[in-house]
């Protein structure tokens, strides 16, 4: 795999200095670029899975350090490095770096267990429903307007062209839904829709929050929950983004705010 010298770039940003040593790979208007510095971005490289060891690869890391160097000094050279605004970029991203390798490092200690993972996709298979909805909708803001597109309907015009008349992102797409829980629409929307027939459309126009729809259900199904292999690393996933959200909470209860 052969790295563009924009996604280098990129990938070496998070580098820090790395010690001088006697053996150097570069110099640039006399300031040194260490062996070691341009063998840490590509064991990054390589352990990111985005490229092999090799020469070529290690000659793109030098020129692209050689680069960097360039560009620095003459950053350097203009005092870009001390305004304000880029002395509060630099403090951010040092933070962000120092932050990440702390959560990083909490990770590692307080891994998800298999016994978690299984609990949390008993739990979730047990809360799911037993069937999903495939639904299309018309969204307006006055009741009069989809009370006329209904009729329009039962004289025969088809949901897909007159759903362009709706107000929401689904307008040019057929007022297509998609696969759905009914538990993750408004309650209104919801009643009205599990209560459609196969192919149906509401006889009257549905208000919720959102202005007036109106709807059409497309089909039914039952729900198949996946097997948990099928989804085990996005249940692991989930978990250790709590596992995060927990480990922040307790620093900011036990942290003196004022």
């Amino acid at each position: 795999m052969i790295l563009k010298p924009t996604r280098l770039l990129l990938a070496m940003t998070a580098l820090v200095a790395a010690p001088v040593f006697a053996q150097n790979a570069a110099t640039v208007n006399g300031k040194p670029i260490p062996a070691a510095k341009v063998d840490q971005a590509v064991k990054q490289i390589v352990a990111q899975g985005r490229a092999t060891d090799t020469p070529q690869l290690r000659e793109m890391v030098k020129k692209e350090l050689i680069g960097r160097e360039v560009l620095i000094q003459e950053a350097d050279k203009q005092g870009v490095g001390g305004r304000a605004d880029v002395k509060a970029a630099v403090d951010n991203a040092r933070q962000s770096i120092i932050i990440n390798a702390m959560l990083a490092d909490y990770v590692k200690k307080n891994p998800v267990k298999d016994a978690e993972i299984k609990a949390e996709y008993d739990k979730a298979k047990a809360q799911a429903p037993e069937k999903e909805y495939h639904a299309r909708h018309i969204l307006v803001e006055k009741e009069e307007d989809a009370k006329a597109i209904i009729t329009k309907l039962k004289g025969g015009a088809k949901f897909e062209e007159l759903a362009k008349q709706g107000k929401d992102g689904t307008a040019q797409n057929g007022g297509d839904l998609g696969w759905a829980d009914p538990r993750g629409f408004v309650p209104e929307f919801s009643k009205a829709m599990t209560s459609l027939q196969k192919g149906a459309i509401t006889d009257t126009p549905v208000k919720t929050q959102f202005g007036y729809h109106v709807i059409k259900l497309e089909d039914v199904r039952p729900v198949q929950v996946p097997p948990l292999d099928q989804v085990k690393q996005q249940v692991a996933e989930s978990l250790q983004q709590k596992k995060l959200a927990e480990f922040r909470e307790s620093l900011l209860k036990k942290a003196k705010v004022q």
